[in-house]
């Protein structure tokens, strides 16, 4: 168990467990996630970690067939600016290592905002907190699970 897993239990929201032997040679831990999983990449959200100009952190669930703009988060975020965190940063503040960052059971609650093509979904897959291993549940569930609000971060968004 993960905390993210722990923490869509607690919440008593439904959702499934997918699990999948991890490549760690593979480019990409989305797209890779959504072809051991057999889904559409769309479906398949990653989490990612910015520094905001206030130097606070946040978080941006993105399809992985797309890339976070950056304008937009700090706009989604009331921010002047935004870049991707330190690595360093991203596990300190989330307890999770880079590719298997779940946008659930974070050590601190970070500002999160989700793009809102996971709206179009029945249900998306996010990182349930390591490689290999995703949750899928609806996109308002995870709203509420993470206090988010949806917005436009991507370019196609």
């Amino acid at each position: 168990m993960t905390p993210g897993i722990n923490a869509a239990k607690k919440a008593g929201v439904q959702h499934r467990l997918h699990e999948y032997h991890h490549d760690v040679a593979h480019a990409s831990y989305g797209l890779e996630a959504a072809e051991k999983m057999g889904v559409p990449a769309g479906q398949v959200f990653k989490t990612l970690v910015v520094a905001l100009d206030s130097k606070e952190l946040a978080v941006g669930i993105v399809p992985v067939t797309h890339q976070l703009n950056l304008k937009q988060m700090a706009r989604a975020a009331h921010s002047k600016k935004a870049a991707m965190a330190a690595a360093a940063d991203v596990q300190r503040s989330t307890g999770y290592v880079l590719g298997g960052v779940s946008p659930l059971g974070q050590k601190k609650r970070l500002p999160t905002f989700i793009d809102t093509s996971a709206r179009e979904h029945d249900s998306i897959y996010v990182s349930a907190g390591r490689r290999g291993l995703e949750i899928e549940l609806s996109a308002d569930d995870l709203c509420k699970l993470t206090g988010g609000a949806f917005a436009d971060l991507t370019d196609a968004g």
